[in-house]
């Protein structure tokens, strides 16, 4: 019978002692034998606005020593289920995006050669275009859940082609998702021209404002996407600046009127059954933050992400 890591338990060592890995999980030096790899890519050089992801990573992993290791809401075990553990960070050249996207996707390149779930914590959102680069390698186009205020399909910014601004425009470009099968949730802000988000509609990614979802449960919506993309191996990458300033204020480049936690973890929960294949949680910026809680809130995102992956038992 396989012995599943366990995280430590907040009953034989104290929640602010011990290793500082993702819900204190054992370490990894590799994914061999793994059935999900939590990935750190502590990474601010592609942000715009402001900047402090490159602390994203560690604070995601102290504040997650709070969470436990059952669901008692939804009764997913994650741990009975699947094989867990902390991969560490990538290190990239933090001196050079273009080197740091290039490295990101190498590693993962290593990682997919064996049967894992990779789980990014973040780090700016440029980091999600090198793993969508090595995804396609191993699965083809994928399907693609992209939780965000914007839609960032920019074309350039300050004449560079890929920042945090400029990632689902270049992963449509090159193929590396499928059209169709692109959900973006949760937009919303000022933009440039009128077009800024219809344009992403016209190559036919399924588009959802804000505005749309205010004062309304997101079951039906979760629904409908899984409906929606069926078993096409799927990729989730969720922006905290998803949800509004007054739930997740440590954030690059935030907007009001965005979704609340409690609208995330309906809308995540409704993902069950999606072919995931990968996922990442970005934006975190703990320097805006001092009390911690945008962290704690997207480490919470990142275990309700983990109780729907495939093959996780429902007590």
């Amino acid at each position: 019978m396989v012995e599943f890591n366990q995280p430590v338990s907040g009953n034989e060592l104290a929640r602010f002692a011990g290793l500082q890995t993702f819900m204190r999980l054992p370490d990894a030096q590799s994914a061999e034998g793994l059935d999900v790899g939590f990935v750190g890519i502590p990474m601010d050089i592609g942000t715009s606005w402001r900047s402090g992801t490159r602390f994203g990573p560690k604070q995601l992993r102290q504040e997650s020593a709070m969470i436990r290791p059952y669901n008692i809401q939804t009764g997913a075990a994650p741990f009975d289920s699947l094989q867990c553990a902390d991969l560490g960070d990538i290190a990239i050249n933090t001196f050079s995006l273009a080197e740091s996207l290039k490295i990101i996707e190498a590693q993962y390149d290593e990682i997919l050669k064996h049967p894992v779930i990779p789980m990014g914590l973040g780090g700016d959102h440029s980091l999600t275009l090198p793993i969508l680069r090595a995804m396609a390698k191993k699965h083809g186009p994928v399907a693609l859940v992209h939780v965000d205020a914007h839609a960032d399909v920019n074309d350039e910014m300050f004449g560079e082609r890929e920042t945090h601004g400029t990632v689902f425009r270049r992963a449509y470009e090159e193929g590396l998702i499928t059209p169709s099968k692109v959900w973006q949730i949760g937009l919303r802000g000022t933009g440039y021209t009128a077009e800024d988000f219809t344009e992403a509609a016209d190559w036919g990614f399924n588009q959802r404002l804000a505005s749309s979802l205010w004062h309304k449960p997101l079951d039906t919506l979760g629904k409908e996407v899984v409906e929606s993309i069926g078993d096409q191996p799927c990729y989730i990458t969720y922006d905290i600046d998803s949800l509004d300033p007054s739930f997740a204020p440590g954030t690059g480049t935030p907007e009001i009127g965005g979704l609340t936690t409690m609208q995330a973890m309906e809308l995540i929960r409704n993902l069950r059954g999606l072919n995931i294949v990968g996922c990442d949680l970005v934006e975190v910026s703990p320097p805006y933050d001092t009390t911690g809680n945008t962290a704690l809130t997207g480490a919470n995102i990142m275990f309700e992400m983990l109780s729907i992956l495939p093959g996780v038992k429902v007590r």
